[in-house]
């Protein structure tokens, strides 16, 4: 049934996504597919969380995703100038609630880009090397002031494993997680820190509290 509740399609690529987590936060919130975001690329910034960079990726280069020369080009540059993330529709208090834990417009500024849209039938997994992805502007939580590499929270170490677990078992691409986001991100190991490890993050996954003194408990990522 038709919704005149206005929504806002919303790109996730950090934390968010991990389900749990924007079932959490943004309770009314729908997951819609996977998507690709064409001249950026992915990194953890000064505050030990994820940005996305722009990049002087051109439009006529060949597309990333359905490009299948991969003998010609190495992974890490078929990779090298785009992001992946999650989809999601968000109606009026899920974005507030949203703006609240990235820490709008402190920590992250909102921006409309136009991403590629693959999008999932009933939540299932779908396939990004089909070219049958749809462009859609989308919002997309953007730091254009801390843009330098830097290593992440220890707590989003565990958060971003959790999402990053569902971002491959939705359709984002393996080779693309281990080229690009496993730069910053290691595979949870030691099974007592990483216990403690999880029980802060799932505090974070509800309610986030900034740890950099940056912005108030109520606005950060």
């Amino acid at each position: 049934m038709p919704s005149d509740t206005k929504q806002t399609i919303y790109f996730g690529y950090g934390s968010n996504l991990w389900l749990e987590q924007m079932r959490t936060r943004c309770p009314t919130s729908n997951y819609l597919g996977v998507a690709r975001l064409d001249g950026y690329r992915w990194i953890i910034n000064e505050r030990g969380y994820a940005n996305v960079v722009e990049t002087n990726f051109s439009s006529g280069q060949n597309d990333p995703a359905t490009d299948t020369n991969s003998e010609v080009r190495e992974e890490s540059e078929k990779y090298a100038n785009v992001v992946f993330g999650l989809v999601y529709s968000l109606e009026d208090e899920d974005e507030k609630r949203l703006d609240g834990n990235e820490g709008v417009p402190v920590a992250y500024t909102k921006e409309d880009l136009n991403c590629t849209l693959w999008e999932s039938r009933d939540g299932g997994c779908v396939d990004v090397h089909e070219k049958t992805g749809a462009v859609r502007e989308m919002l997309v939580y953007i730091n254009r002031n801390q843009t330098r590499e830097h290593g992440p929270k220890k707590e989003y170490i565990s958060r971003m494993n959790q999402g990053i677990k569902d971002a491959v078992k939705q359709g984002v691409p393996e080779k693309y997680v281990v080229k690009v986001m496993r730069k910053f991100i290691p595979k949870d190991s030691d099974e007592e820190r990483r216990k403690s490890v999880e029980e802060k993050a799932l505090r974070q996954m509800k309610k986030f509290e900034d740890e950099n003194g940056v912005v108030g408990s109520e606005h950060a990522r």
